[in-house]
């Protein structure tokens, strides 16, 4: 502790070291909520009555709207009615000459010239081509040569069965049939040699080759010293004053394409359709391709570059009334083909027989009648299904 005196050389203050004493202020007594009055629970009754209610306005709303109950299926629908109807098979076909023959030499050998060249106009008979025939000249001098022998020796046999027919008595019988035998055999060798010389002249003729027709020539596949035989074509000469059209028909429809079919057909590049018509059917199907041949000829002269593609429209079948339907509207099962009709708001299944042909609308024979109302797409409608048909 510290003496008066040092308390009073600090002056009175507070020496160092020590705690001012500490202030006491009056303590308030601790504040606690009052308890009041409790708060009531809810009553268990009260909650089953609020689910009861809920429960209750769920099953009512169910009730109005039902959402397990499939609504009507909305459909397209069109109303049947007779109307012209044309079946057309449409296919493309090649412009091609009526008449051309392609040119084969008859002999072989080395081509020494020719005389034509593609697109050059032609008569029947002319030279076009023709083939070194230095060898074939020297075989017909020695056939000539082999022929004169023979008619020496001819000449010879009938002197000598002359003087001996000429004796007579005077001659034995053996001698005279001797010389009869020769005479009959220089004969033959005659006509041997007279064949020999023919044929090496035919065979000459032929080293010239000649235009087998009057037309134009369109291939030329061959050069002045190629080597050829006779299965070498050199070109094909046609007939151009007079062109048709080549094409083929799936075997699907063969029976029912005909000589005598009109036809619409349009040349590639051109915007106006031709009439024509069908002038030949082939009665043999190709076993490799399933095309049935088929050649159409224009109703007026037509001016063409052969092979330009040509679309063509035949006209298989027109009649002035009949219904159809959209090839969707007609579903096919194992009990045939069947269309769906609206009656009283329900999808009613109707049998039908159709004529099938490649086309959008297929003509209807039976089960369907004018007035009827006709589903549009039949995919996914079943006998008595509710539907309700769409505004157009």
């Amino acid at each position: 502790m510290a003496t008066p005196e040092q308390q009073k050389e600090l002056g009175g203050s507070q020496a160092a070291g020590t705690i001012p004493p500490a202030t006491h202020e009056p303590r308030l007594p601790a504040v606690r909520p009052s308890s009041g009055t409790p708060i009531p629970k809810p009553s268990r009754r009260v909650w089953v009555w609020a689910v009861g209610f809920a429960l209750a306005g769920g099953a009512g709303l169910g009730l109005y709207f039902q959402p397990w109950v499939t609504g009507p299926v909305a459909v397209a629908v069109e109303t049947a009615a007779l109307a012209p109807v044309t079946r057309v098979l449409a296919v493309n076909g090649r412009i091609a000459a009526a008449h051309s023959v392609d040119v084969r030499a008859l002999v072989g050998g080395s081509l020494a010239d020719v005389s034509v060249a593609e697109g050059d106009n032609v008569q029947a008979g002319v030279d076009i081509a023709r083939i070194d025939a230095g060898t074939q000249q020297a075989v017909l001098r020695q056939a000539v040569a082999g022929l004169d022998a023979a008619l020496v020796a001819a000449a010879q046999a009938k002197d000598s069965f002359a003087r001996a027919e000429a004796l007579g008595a005077n001659v034995a019988r053996t001698a005279l049939d001797t010389a009869a035998r020769a005479l009959q055999s220089a004969e033959q060798e005659v006509a041997r040699a007279t064949a020999v010389v023919d044929q090496a002249q035919v065979q000459l003729e032929y080293s010239t080759i000649r235009a087998p027709m009057t037309g134009t020539v369109l291939d030329l596949n061959v050069d002045p010293g190629q080597s050829i035989d006779s299965s070498t074509v050199l070109m094909t000469i046609a007939d151009l004053g007079q062109l048709v059209v080549e094409t083929d028909v799936d075997e699907a429809y063969a029976t029912q394409i005909r000589v005598g079919l009109p036809a619409v057909l349009q040349l590639a590049g051109e915007t106006i359709p031709r009439d024509g018509r069908v002038s030949y059917v082939s009665q043999r199907v190709d076993a490799a391709t399933g095309g049935l041949a088929v050649e159409l000829l224009f109703d007026a002269p037509v001016s063409a570059p052969v092979g330009l593609t040509v679309t063509i429209n035949i006209i298989v079948d027109s009649r002035d009334a009949a219904l159809t339907a959209p090839r969707a509207a007609i579903q096919t099962g194992d009990g045939g083909d069947a269309v769906f009709v609206v009656s009283d708001g329900k999808a009613q299944r109707r049998p039908v027989s159709v004529i099938e042909w490649p086309a959008a609308r297929l003509v209807v024979t039976e089960g369907l009648t004018p007035g009827d109302v006709l589903i549009l797409d039949a995919s996914g409608i079943t006998e008595g299904q509710a539907v309700r048909v769409e505004a157009p």
